[in-house]
Order: C-alpha cells, then structure tokens, then sequence
C-alpha cells in the first residue's frame, strides 16, 4: 500500500470578502487620489501678506525712500533739520514747516513747561501706535521737547472743503470719496479702541473744529490722525473708565455723559464728575461724517442711507450706542450698495 506523506496541517477554509467592504476600501482609495489631484491644483488661503511699506518698530520710510531709517536722534535732529516757517500751534505743540535732506517735515517744539506732561504722553502714543492711521514718526527727543513727523500739505480736515474746491480736487470732490473719508476717520476711532495700548479715547474732541484739527488729510486724500496729546485708557475689566481733562465740557457736541450731571445749581467739580468710556467717541461721529459728506452731488443720498446708524450713535445711554466697527461696517455697506446702483440707474435711462 503506498502511503501518502502527511504534513499534520489543515489548510484554512477559503472567505470571501464582502462586497460592502471591498466598496468602502474602493471609497477610500478614490477620495485619496481625488485630495492628491486637488492638492496639485489649488492652494490653501494664506495670511495677508504684510504691508511692504511698514517698517519694523523704531524705523521710518516716507515718500520716495527705498528703505527704513531708524528714528533721527537728539544730534540728528539738531544738526539736520531745519526750521522754515511756523505753520500750527496749539496748547501743547507749535508745528514748523522745516526741511530734512530736502524733504519737507514738520517739526513739532513744545509751548511752554507746563504742558511737557501732555507732550510727553503724545510723544509715547506715537512711538508705540504707529500704523496707516497715524502720522508717520521721523524722530524725537525729549531733551529739547521736539517731534519730527511726516509734513502733509493739504493740512487738517478742517480745510477739506477750499482742498477740494481747488480744481485739481474737483473731478474727486464726489460723495464716494467724502464717504470714504469718513470711513478713514471711523476706522481710526476702531484702531484707538483696539489699539496696542488697549482702548483709548480720543480726548481732544470738545468741538467740531477741535477734532478735525487732530487729523491731517494727506496728498492721496486719506485721513491720518496728528495729535495723540490727550488719549486716556479704558480698562472695564479692572473698572477704569476715563474723563476728558480737569475742566467741565459744554455744548451738544459733546456726549452727554461728558457733561455736568448735577444741573447749573450745583459748582462743577472734577472730583464729582463721572467717567466714561469710549462710546463717548461714538456719539461725534455723525457730526464728524456729516461735515465730511459735505454738500455735494448724492451727500444727501448717503446721509439717508446712513439715518439709522447715525440714530444710534446719538443714544444718550452709551451702552446703546455701536461700535466703531458696527459704524465702519454700515458706512462699507452703504458705499458698496449705492456704487453698484448708480450704474444700473444709467443703463435704465439709456
């Protein structure tokens, strides 16, 4: 009898896989190749890129420089700069139109010793707020109680209206570009209460006049703010609130938490009045806009548009009032709504 080797195992039985699992492993294998092809062809969203104009902190770069030169020092200052004429001055600063290898500057010299606290204070919002909403820093030194700044032309927004009645100006004197001012200087009070310090208010604002005297309109028609001489914190979190000076303010300009609370019987006293916050900036801007729109071709169009927002920036309670960006968004919807219409309204009446 032949005897048949035996190697003492037995072979697994055969399983077929099922046809569910063979259709997800099909799946798989196909969104992978599908995640490779898209990958080749699109490219994730990345970070705006920085400014290219920006320089580092303790550096400047105006006009046609190619690069960032550090902020001019005490000798620099003295030996460099020349004063031609006094173009400005206020309670805390007189400003000369000077020149810096032959570019034009403004040199601002502090009025009087008493004010060198208020100076001082001005000098280190600059330093540490320079952005695209503040005017550029050259230099300083607080040895001679001077600040180099970059000189703007077309001077403060209080001279808007002979700017843009001068016929260069008058192909932009329109109401999208008057809005867009006012959406410069709305973004301004956003970045001051958000700034790098945290919230600050603009304090130099007891008047129309006054406040448009604190930023300057550059060549480009853009809006930058000049005088940071009185920008108290905000601090809700630790219970700091802010007050305006030492003197009592009037007038409907101001808002009404900034005024006298205890009636015309009662003697102002700064240690009686109450603080506030930054909804206090919020109250001016319709008044601020309004000077800005002017009285141009569809101002009045825009102001309609605007009625609502501006209601509620005139809220006696503060907290009722909108932020600057609930502002600067309304103004972006408006200027975008109103641009598309216009063209469609021509080709109506075409």
């Amino acid at each position: 009898m032949e005897l048949k080797p035996q190697d003492g195992r037995r072979s697994a039985p055969h399983r077929e896989v099922p046809p569910v699992v063979g259709l997800l492993l099909a799946l798989v294998v196909m969104n992978a190749l599908l995640y490779l092809c898209l990958d080749r062809f699109f490219v994730a969203p990345q970070r705006p890129a920085p400014d290219p104009r920006r320089c580092p902190y303790g550096h400047f770069r105006v006009g046609p420089m190619d690069s960032c030169s550090a902020w001019l020092s005490c000798a620099e200052l003295r030996t460099e700069v020349r004063p031609l004429k006094r173009v400005g001055e206020g309670a805390v600063k007189r400003v000369f139109l000077s020149e810096w290898k032959e570019r034009k500057v403004a040199l601002s010299r502090l009025t009087s010793p008493e004010m060198r606290d208020d100076f001082l204070h001005g000098l280190q919002m600059l330093k540490a707020l320079q952005s695209k909403h503040v005017v550029t820093l050259l230099g300083f030194c607080e040895e001679d109680s001077t600040i180099l700044t970059e000189y703007h032309p077309l001077g403060s927004l209080g001279s808007l209206e002979a700017t843009l009645n001068l016929s260069k100006y008058q192909a932009v004197n329109t109401w999208q570009r008057r809005l867009q001012l006012a959406m410069d200087y709305v973004g301004i009070l956003h970045f001051l209460h958000h700034s790098p310090l945290g919230t600050r208010v603009m304090c130099d604002s007891s008047d129309l006049p006054k406040t448009l005297s604190q930023y300057l309109l550059t060549s480009n028609l853009s809006v930058v703010v000049n005088d940071l001489d009185a920008l108290p914190p905000v601090n809700r979190s630790a219970g700091a609130l802010a007050k305006c000076g030492r003197r009592e303010l009037r007038g409907d300009f101001v808002a009404p938490e900034q005024r006298w609370p205890f009636g015309e019987d009662v003697p102002f006293r700064d240690d009686l009045m109450p603080p506030y916050d930054e909804k206090a900036d919020i109250w001016k801007i319709p008044d601020v806009a309004s000077f800005l729109l002017g009285h141009v071709e569809g101002s009045d169009m825009v102001r309609f548009h605007l009625f609502d927002i501006h209601k509620a920036c005139k809220s006696r309670a503060p907290a009722e009032r909108p932020t600057a960006q609930a502002v600067l968004d309304t103004y972006q919807q408006v200027l975008s709504s109103l641009r598309d219409a216009v063209p469609s309204q021509a080709r109506e009446m075409l």
